[in-house]
C-alpha cells in the first residue's frame, strides 16, 4: 500500500510541476487575437502594437504597425496574383503587364488604402513603468480596395490601353472572387 501511495505522490507532484511552468514562459493574451482579427476570403486584417511612456506615441506606432500589416498582405497578394497571371500567359508582355501590375499595388499603397476601417483600439497604462501600451485592429474589404486599384489603374498615365485592359480583367477576376466570398459571407 505504501509504494502506490508513494507513486500518486510522485504523479500528482509531477502534474502541477508540469502545469505550473514552460520552457517558453507565460503564455500572455493580448487584445485582437484570434480569428476576428485574421485575414480571410472577405477582408485584409491587420494589428498593431505600440508602446511609450506618451500615449499618442504609443497610439502612432500602434497605427503605424498595423497598417503596415496590412499593406503588406495587400502587397503579397496582388504579387501573387500577378505572377499568376504570369504562369497563365504566354504572350510576350506578359512581364511588362505583371512589373506595372505591381507598380500599380505598389503606388496605390504608398497614397491611400481604401476602405480602411478601424475594428478595435484598447488602450493600457503600466502603473509601474508609467508605460502606455496601445493595441489597434484594421480591416480593409478585398472587393472595395480591388475596386479602388481598378479605378487607380484607368488613370494611371505609365500603363498603355493593352495592359489596362489587361490589368483590369485580372482585377474584375479578383473583385468576382471577393464579390462571391462577400455573398456567400464566408470569413
Amino acid at each position: 500500500m505504501k509504494p502506490l501511495r508513494n507513486f500518486s505522490a510522485f504523479a500528482i507532484l509531477f502534474i502541477f510541476y508540469s502545469c505550473a511552468s514552460s520552457p517558453f514562459g507565460s503564455k500572455v493574451k493580448e487584445p485582437f487575437q484570434g480569428n476576428a482579427y485574421e485575414s480571410n476570403n472577405r477582408f485584409w486584417r491587420g494589428t498593431g502594437k505600440g508602446e511609450s511612456i506618451k500615449d499618442n506615441i504609443a497610439r502612432s506606432k500602434a497605427d503605424l504597425e498595423a497598417k503596415s500589416v496590412l499593406a503588406g498582405q495587400v502587397n503579397t497578394t496582388m504579387k501573387q496574383v500577378a505572377d499568376q497571371y504570369l504562369g497563365q500567359t504566354e504572350n510576350e508582355n506578359a512581364a511588362d503587364v505583371a512589373d506595372k501590375f505591381q507598380s500599380l499595388v505598389r503606388q496605390v499603397m504608398n497614397t491611400d488604402i481604401a476602405d480602411l476601417r478601424k475594428i478595435g483600439e484598447k488602450k493600457f497604462l503600466n502603473d509601474k513603468t508609467k508605460e502606455y501600451t496601445v493595441f489597434m485592429a484594421y480591416e480593409i474589404k478585398k472587393n472595395a480596395m480591388l475596386r479602388f486599384m481598378k479605378k487607380q489603374a484607368k488613370v494611371d498615365k505609365t500603363i498603355d490601353e493593352r495592359q489596362r485592359e489587361v490589368i483590369e480583367k485580372i482585377i474584375d477576376e479578383e473583385i468576382a472572387k471577393a464579390d462571391q466570398e462577400d455573398a456567400e459571407g464566408k470569413d
